[in-house]
């Protein structure tokens, strides 16, 4: 970045707020982001905090976000104060970005997007105008930071010959690593509960658990709507199965520092920042083989999908009773974490990507 007066830049997070009250991969991702962008120098404002999402396809719903999306356009272009660069964080066809675009183009700044996706099979059906909302958005982004591999794969199929693509490695806030566990506690799976891919992660778990052998304890952090089918589901195993509720920070990371191991079999997740803390502090990770999760998780095991919850045991079961694999495992999964996921490197990564773009807009 220039020593010239630093930079200032709007963000936007349609999906979710960085200000929402509940936790979530989405928040914390969005307050890390904003954080890196400003360790170099530069103020962020977030400077709105509508909420665009649509989760079941909800046309009548659409057409509000819309009528709400173009009155904050309006007021943007009207009061916002001047900036630099626009960053929207996570714009796909639940949550397009409905007001970066127009308000970067009437302000004559550049417009930058973090974490898109587009699918092309929602250009029909429920969500078909809010899909073409969001190619729209990502056509307008002069630069696009992907996450993960697995989206880069149609973020490169659409994209426009002006466009550039940039790897941002999903990373932890920190510029070092935390302390190392002692890997001699229980078992640690950390997810929030709630219907749909959560609750289907969980069901994996109580699956893999049933004949798994020796004195073993599974702690579980997190809370949601989903918790007392999740408790069903664990009430098999008795008080092998601890209940430890939504942790703070402190609490979780002295939580990751007790445990042998991290288990999440990660059903849909994007890549998951849990796999990126739990690794930080030394936890080898039980986890099945998927796309996202492929870019944040160290070389290692991972059971096909196909395979199932039994799959998924052996693994515990090998690593439960393996305390040297578990320590080789954790020092792996350390350095990498080191190389690839922390917040220095990701600052550097966005700056050096987007700092040509304000020569380019004078």
């Amino acid at each position: 970045m220039s020593t010239a007066a630093p930079k200032r830049l709007a963000f936007y997070a349609p999906m979710k707020s960085p200000r929402h009250p509940v936790p979530s991969g989405d928040r914390e991702m969005a307050r890390n982001l904003i954080d890196i962008i400003a360790a170099a120098g530069a103020e962020v404002d977030l400077v709105t905090e509508l909420k665009i999402f649509d989760k079941i396809g909800d046309a009548v719903l659409q057409t509000r976000l819309r009528d709400k999306a173009a009155q904050e356009v309006s007021r943007l272009c009207a009061e916002m104060p001047p900036v630099d660069l626009w960053v929207t964080y996570h714009n796909y066809y639940k949550a397009p970005d409905l007001i970066g675009p127009q308000v970067a183009q009437a302000r004559g700044i550049p417009y930058v997007q973090i974490e898109s996706t587009r699918a092309s099979k929602r250009l029909t059906g429920p969500w078909a105008g809010f899909a073409q909302s969001a190619h729209d958005a990502a056509d307008a982004s002069a630069v696009i930071f992907y996450l993960t591999a697995n989206d880069l794969i149609t973020l490169e199929r659409d994209k426009h010959a002006r466009q550039t693509l940039i790897n941002l490695p999903p990373f932890l806030p920190s510029a070092a690593l935390p302390a190392a566990s002692t890997l001699d506690g229980p078992m640690l799976s950390v997810g929030m509960m709630r219907q749909g891919d959560k609750l289907a992660s969980y069901q994996i778990i109580a699956d893999s658990l049933a004949g798994l052998q020796g004195d073993w304890q599974l702690h579980i952090a997190g809370d949601g709507p989903a918790r007392p089918e999740i408790e069903a589901l664990m009430a098999p195993y008795g008080n092998r199965v601890t209940f430890l509720g939504q942790l703070s920070r402190p609490e979780l990371i002295r939580a990751y520092e007790q445990a042998s191991l991290f288990f999440w079999p990660g059903v849909n997740e994007a890549f998951g920042m849990v796999y990126l803390e739990a690794q930080s502090h030394g936890l080898p990770v039980v986890a099945q083989d998927r796309p996202g999760m492929r870019d944040v998780l160290a070389s290692g095991e991972y059971p096909d999908i196909s395979l199932g919850a039994e799959a998924l045991r052996a693994r515990l079961q090998l690593l439960l009773s393996a305390p040297d694999l578990r320590q080789k495992l954790g020092c792996e999964a350390r350095k990498m974490i080191a190389l690839n996921h922390l917040a220095p490197a990701a600052s550097a990564r966005f700056w050096s990507a987007v700092t040509p773009l304000f020569e380019d807009s004078r």
